[in-house]
């Protein structure tokens, strides 16, 4: 806890929909510490367990106004922003956001900056890591104080490098790998994570300097996933190491077999070729000394992840805060002047299931559980996404019950729910390699069917509506060519919805 003084410091969090901000506001507000975060839309974290308990400035972190409302009055401002998912050009667009912070926080009175970036000991670093190197050389530009945290591989339910990990491992008893699976690494669970970052806040003065932080122990990337293999039961991996694979091919095959896209997996495997092991000359330990309990072995935060992953409780994930950057994914549709048209698939239905069984059907979606009916041609878009360089099927879903505004859900993101009173919706937003913009929304309500002897008898509607902006005439062929699988999907999709909310009365 703090101490008294510290008691009424207020520190922001930036990037708090994403994977470590979202947990960190937790740590931060267990250490009784007043908490602010800055996001661009407030909707992403509405529903977060501790969403009622911050402050919260919408912004956009390269508007320098929106950054010096959402600083001013802020001690301790934590930096989690990451452009990794801007393109090619995500290096200077975080040069770009980190100067501007540095200015509005110098501005706003701000005493201390944390930063959480990447080990960068090795001579030679790949282009991810230099940037996440050039970012904390830009923020310690200014007068405030800096605080940079450098980690190596983040294990934890629902890191990019996780999940990396646990689909190679699981997906691949037999596998060609290139010879840097034998380059050593020092993960660090994100329990550890939080623990130094936490603390970082409550530091009686501002520290400026650059810190390592690992966990218990160094291996290699090969080691961890024998490690993992063991730990789920699975036999020994076979691994054979070849010089052809270059991390562009590297990042292509691992974006194909695991739910990391191509474009987020070629920085992090452009990261595995360095060295990526902690200086002991660099330890934070004088400022903040390791936990009581000790650090995390490797064994232990595969064990802790997997725990929270079989039990449902995945808190935050890699995919949470990623945004589309293919090209056909910023364009969207055509504009209004071209006259923009869109294209509806509305299908209607009626049920006696009540409302609130109907709804646990459509909120159930997707996921393991599938898309009610023509899985394998869902598995056939998923597997073209992935083909062209889209995010496919396999990102899942966080909670097989429940879905929260902002967050991933296979290639859709959720846009919009509305759970409770007599009508409901769940909007969601395409994500898949399209020639245009895409939704399928659900809107359920109670209506009345007829009188009834004693009673008023009523029913469930449920409309179900796939959308289509399309993007030039590719996009309007598109529709064109899907169209006669929708007339087989969409139906069975609503029929087995009827059919799913029918055996919950039955069965609960």
């Amino acid at each position: 806890m703090s101490s008294p003084h510290q008691a009424h410091r207020k520190v922001l969090v930036t990037g708090a929909s994403g994977y470590v901000g979202g947990r960190l506001v937790r740590s931060l507000i267990s250490e009784g510490l007043t908490v602010k975060v800055m996001v661009r839309d407030p909707r992403k974290i509405s529903e977060l367990n501790w969403f009622k308990e911050v402050e919260v400035a919408q912004g956009n972190a390269m508007n320098e106004n929106d950054l010096e409302r959402a600083l001013l009055g802020v001690h301790t401002a934590f930096y989690l922003l990451h452009s990794i998912n801007a393109g090619t050009n995500f290096n200077e667009v975080e040069e770009e956001m980190a100067r501007k912070f540095a200015s509005a926080a110098e501005r706003a009175g701000v005493k201390q900056i944390v930063y959480l970036g990447g080990i960068a000991n090795d001579e030679k670093m790949s282009k991810h890591l230099s940037s996440r190197a050039k970012t904390g050389e830009v923020l310690g530009s200014g007068k405030v104080p800096v605080l940079e945290m450098r980690a190596g591989i983040i294990i934890g339910s629902g890191s990019a490098s996780f999940e990396m990990l646990r689909h190679l491992t699981h997906r691949l008893p037999i596998m060609t790998t290139p010879k840097w699976v034998s380059n050593l690494t020092h993960p660090i669970a994100i329990r550890d994570v939080l623990w130094y970052l936490s603390h970082a806040a409550t530091l009686d003065q501002p520290v400026s300097g650059i810190f390592d932080i690992g966990g218990a122990e160094v291996l290699s990337y090969e080691e961890m996933m024998q490690k993992f293999a063991k730990i789920s039961g699975l036999r020994r991996r076979i691994i054979i190491k070849v010089p052809v694979l270059t991390p562009n091919l590297s990042s292509l095959w691992i974006g194909f077999v695991t739910p990391v896209p191509t474009s987020l997996a070629r920085p992090l495997v452009g990261s595995l070729i360095n060295e990526v092991v902690s200086d002991p000359k660099k330890s934070i330990d004088r400022y903040i000394p390791k936990p009581q309990q000790g650090l995390i072995d490797v064994s232990g935060a595969i064990e802790l992840a997997l725990s929270r992953i079989s039990a449902n409780k995945v808190e935050t994930r890699w995919s949470d805060a990623t945004v589309p950057t293919a090209p056909w994914q910023k364009a969207q549709g055509d504009p209004d002047w071209a006259g923009e048209s869109t294209y509806y698939d509305r299908r209607i239905a009626l049920t006696d299931a009540p409302i609130e069984k109907v709804w646990e059907s459509v909120e159930e979606i997707g996921g393991d559980r599938g898309w009610y009916g023509a899985d394998f041609l869902w598995y056939l878009r998923g597997l073209l996404d992935r083909f062209v360089g889209g995010v496919g099927l396999r990102r899942g879903r966080r909670d097989p019950k429940t879905l929260r505004v902002g967050e991933s859900l296979d290639f859709w993101r959720v846009e919009a729910i509305e759970r409770h009173g007599s009508e409901r919706r769940l909007r969601l937003y395409a994500e898949m390699v399209l020639p245009g913009k895409a939704w399928l929304e659900f809107r359920i309500k109670e209506v009345r069917a007829g009188e009834g002897s004693h009673s008023e008898i009523t029913q469930t509607e449920i409309t179900q509506e796939a959308s289509f902006a399309p993007r030039g005439l590719g996009g309007q062929l598109y529709w064109l060519i899907v169209l006669p699988f929708h007339a087989f999907v969409f139906p069975t999709m609503l029929r087995n919805i009827v059919r799913s909310s029918k055996r919950k009365v039955l069965f609960g």
